[in-house]
Parts: structure tokens; C-alpha cells; sequence
């Protein structure tokens, strides 16, 4: 097994477990990277050309269950990673270090943890925000990035004045602004606040209990809750070397070929948000794709056609 790599017994080791892990599906295998001085769970498929997916809020890496054996089947070696804070054994030591840019570095250097020094890049959701900043902090290390429901971060903070709906939308990330509430809300009936932003922002998907359950699971670790508002929190922080290198590399062109997926019924996103952040100013090479009838959970709601518009991307850009 490669340097870095450690295979897992089971997932949510870390911290006290109140239910059961559910089963993986036979085809993943559950694995352990070091990078960063940190050990990142993940899951992986397939042999081949890296492709690493990066999950968002509130989320963990069994949101690619779908995609990971179809990319595997198309000829990749597929890997999910849990991002940083998002599990005991790769929480941070400081909550400053919960950022989207050090989830961009984690990425790097988990390709290069894994043997590689090039990969397609996936992101959905913070997975996306970070996989903009990677492409920018580290072009060279990315063959392609994908990134689904979020449209490029900066593009974002331009044009919200334009979109007063997206302002709407966004309210959570003010909420969790609040020390002490927010948390205490997170937690309040068994995490219904979880429930509650799938059911928005995905309207039409139907969430099992076991996914729910596996969710829920992950946040009940200590300190993932700390952790996963932290990211909201330090995107707020206007000030410090972090946000100044943030906005720095959002500044920069992207020049890996990015394709971003968005969709029409998202209610964490409002896709006319696209049209307006996503300028060829920003990209060597862009395609925006909206898909009807799906929300911010697209990859779940419809993973045969998310699947195959991904592997048809990775294909073109070998």
C-alpha cells in the first residue's frame, strides 16, 4: 500500500458512536491518507487516473457513493475524502484552520499522498468553493475540475447586490454567525436542523433515514459541529493572511478546464447566480450546464446522470 495510506476498520471511529455504521456498499473501500499532518478517512474505487471528490455541508464523503463505482467503472481510481474538522482524526488544532483554503492544500497534497502529481478534481457544495481555490493555488496538479451547486466564490460576492433572492437564501450563513446559538441550534431535536437545509435545498429528493442517520452520526463526533460552522465563520473574517490569500487566488484566472453543474431547483443556490459569476474573465476554459429538475443534492437526486456527465468530462480532458 502506498505511503500515506492506511486502511480503516469502520467509519466514525473517533468520538463516542450512538448508532450502527451503515454498511458501505461492497464496491468502496474505506482507507486512511496522511497529509498535512493530519489523517483524512476516505473512501475509494477502481483503479486508474485519480479523480478526488470533495464533499460540502452538511455532508460527508458517502454523498459519492453513487459516483465513486461509476467512475471506477469508466476506468478511475476514485477517492473521497472527509474534509478537515469533519471527523476526530483529521479536526484541525486550531478552528482557524477550518477554511476552504486549507481544504485547497489539503487536496494538493493528498494527490500527492496518494502517489500521484496529477488528478481530476470534484467538489460539491464547500467541496466546490475549495476546489476553485486548489485549481488556483495549484493548477498544474489538476488534468480537470468539476464542481457542483456553487458557482465561483468571488463571482458570488460581486453579484449578490444583483440577486436579491440568493440573499434570501443565504440566510443560514449570517445565522451561523451567532457563538453559542448557532451551535445549540445545530444540535436542538436530533439535528432536525440538518434535515431541514436538505429538505430546502434539495426539494425534491426524498432522504432516506439511514442517510440521515449516517449524517448525523458524523456531527456527533466532537467537535464537527465547531468545525463545520468555523468554515462559515472564517469566511466571514474579512481580515488575517488567510482571507487576504483566499481572495488572492479567487482573483486568479483558472486554467485547469472547469465544467460546474448547476441545479434548476437548488434552494441553496439560485442558478441565475451563474449567468452573472461564472465570466469567461475568470476561466481558460468553462462549461456551465443548469439540469432541470434537480436541487443542491444533484449528485444524489439523479447520480446515473450526474455520473455520466462527469465521466464524459474526465474522458475528455484524459
Amino acid at each position: 500500500m502506498q505511503r500515506g495510506l492506511h486502511a480503516l476498520r469502520g467509519l466514525g471511529q473517533a468520538g463516542p458512536v450512538q448508532h450502527a455504521p451503515t454498511p458501505l456498499p461492497l464496491a468502496l473501500e474505506p482507507l486512511e491518507i496522511e497529509a498535512r499532518g493530519l489523517r483524512f478517512p476516505a473512501l475509494a474505487c477502481g483503479k486508474g487516473p485519480l479523480v478526488l471528490c470533495l464533499h460540502g455541508f452538511p455532508d460527508t464523503a458517502f454523498t459519492y457513493r453513487h459516483q465513486l463505482p461509476a467512475l471506477a467503472a469508466a476506468g478511475y481510481r476514485a477517492i473521497a475524502p472527509t474534509l478537515r474538522g469533519y471527523d476526530g482524526r483529521c479536526m484541525p488544532a486550531r478552528l482557524a484552520d477550518a477554511h476552504a483554503l486549507e481544504v485547497a492544500r489539503d487536496a494538493v497534497a493528498l494527490v500527492e499522498a496518494l502517489g500521484e502529481t496529477r488528478a481530476h478534481l470534484v467538489g460539491h457544495d464547500w467541496g466546490a468553493v475549495a476546489s476553485y481555490l486548489a485549481a488556483a493555488l495549484s493548477p498544474t496538479s489538476w488534468r480537470s475540475v468539476t464542481t457542483l451547486a456553487i458557482p465561483h466564490p468571488l463571482g458570488i460576492v460581486e453579484n449578490l447586490h444583483r440577486l436579491p433572492r440568493q440573499a434570501r437564501h443565504s440566510w443560514y450563513m449570517l445565522f451561523f454567525q451567532l457563538p453559542a446559538v448557532a451551535e445549540r441550534a445545530m444540535r436542538a431535536r436530533d439535528f432536525a436542523f440538518l434535515e431541514r437545509l436538505w429538505r430546502a435545498w434539495s426539494p425534491g429528493y426524498h432522504v432516506e433515514a439511514s442517510e440521515l442517520q449516517l449524517l448525523k452520526q458524523a456531527f456527533r463526533q466532537p467537535g464537527v459541529v465547531a468545525a463545520s460552522l468555523a468554515y462559515y465563520r472564517n469566511m466571514f473574517a474579512l481580515t488575517g493572511r488567510p482571507a487576504r490569500e483566499a481572495l488572492r487566488l479567487l482573483k486568479e484566472p483558472i486554467t485547469p478546464p472547469v465544467l460546474a453543474l448547476s441545479g434548476s431547483d437548488d434552494g441553496c443556490i439560485d442558478t441565475r447566480m451563474y449567468a452573472l459569476a461564472m465570466g469567461a474573465e475568470r476561466f481558460s476554459s468553462v462549461v456551465v450546464e443548469q439540469l432541470n429538475g434537480l436541487g443542491h443534492f444533484m449528485h444524489l437526486e439523479d447520480p446515473a446522470r450526474i455520473s455520466a456527465r462527469i465521466v464524459a468530462w474526465l474522458n475528455a480532458h484524459p
